[in-house]
């Protein structure tokens, strides 16, 4: 597929990996999470992905209630792309997952492409001091969990989500097999170009950081999918830029925020969600890309408007 003249910076705010004591600047309320993703709208993030946490303890959450409270000061103060995770956390149950989105009917949502072993327990050996109780046994007890995403599990969301609210997807493969499982799901009509893929390296349980499997997962989705196509990178923790600056070369569209790493660089931590895509940013500039807006992410995409969600 020809690269694209134009990059999409996506940035995932939150998410349900890290953990209040991992990072101080994790946005952990509805008024942090909206603040940090206007910000990084502002910044040059043409689509924000977004999770919920319970503002008492930080907690990843599943409650609609909490999504309604940052899901408005967005729309209102930007124009980017919401983009609400049917992954949540892998401890929720999938009618979990999905109640968000299926109550907000968002223009985009995450779909992960396969059941996988999803792991952070190493991290937990690195932290001495655990600001809340529920945190150290989250980590720890990654060790032995199943991300669960099965292949009725992924038609019912296509079904549910996809068909009964227009919304479209960030398809997220964590490995070579996951891009497989889409183009099961492409031959039996339940998924229409032109598709957005995030591929996923440096998750303990998926595919590794490697340059070499950034291009391979490349080629591999050409030849799935020709050009039917928009490829997104995301590089897990300290992998984030230099792999997302490699992945830029070979024409991919990028993916940052506190979700995937807490960090700007080596040894210093990300203040904010914006410094990432201002960093990314400006990387791909100097490189001769132009940046996407949230308007033309809509057309190259083909989502529904902002005017069609229920929020």
């Amino acid at each position: 597929m020809a690269k694209p003249n134009k990059v999409i910076i996506t940035c995932a705010v939150t998410g349900a990996i890290h953990t209040p004591s991992m990072s101080p600047y994790l946005p952990l309320t509805p008024k942090d999470i909206a603040t940090q993703a206007i910000e990084a709208a502002q910044a040059g993030a043409a689509i924000l992905h977004l999770h919920a946490r319970d503002p008492v303890d930080g907690r990843p959450s599943a409650d609609p209630e909490i999504f309604a409270q940052f899901l408005g000061p967005i729309s209102a103060a930007t124009d980017a792309v919401i983009n609400i995770t049917s992954g949540g956390s892998t401890k929720m149950t999938l009618a979990e997952r999905l109640a968000p989105p299926l109550r907000f009917k968002p223009e985009m949502a995450s779909l992960n492409m396969g059941s996988m072993n999803f792991s952070i327990h190493p991290v937990a050996g690195k932290i001495k001091d655990w600001k809340y109780d529920w945190e150290q046994a989250y980590v720890e007890g990654t060790e032995d969990i199943i991300f669960r995403n099965t292949f009725r599990d992924i038609r019912h969301i296509l079904k549910q989500l996809g068909e009964g609210c227009g919304t479209r997807f960030e398809f997220e493969c964590y490995d070579v097999g996951h891009l497989y499982n889409l183009a099961h799901f492409v031959d039996a009509g339940l998924v229409k170009p032109p598709f957005f893929i995030q591929t996923i390296f440096g998750i303990l349980g998926g595919i590794g950081p490697d340059p070499q499997n950034v291009t391979f997962m490349r080629e591999t989705a050409n030849r799935l999918f020709g050009d039917s196509y928009h490829w997104s990178v995301l590089g897990a923790g300290r992998h984030q830029m230099s792999l997302l600056t490699y992945a830029a070369i070979q024409g991919a569209n990028v993916r940052v925020g506190l979700e995937d790493s807490i960090y700007l660089g080596r040894g210093q931590m990300a203040p904010d969600n914006a410094s990432q895509v201002l960093k990314i940013r400006r990387i791909l500039e100097e490189l001769g890309y132009e940046i996407a807006t949230p308007s033309e992410a809509r057309e190259l995409l083909a989502l529904k408007g902002a005017d069609n969600v229920a929020f």
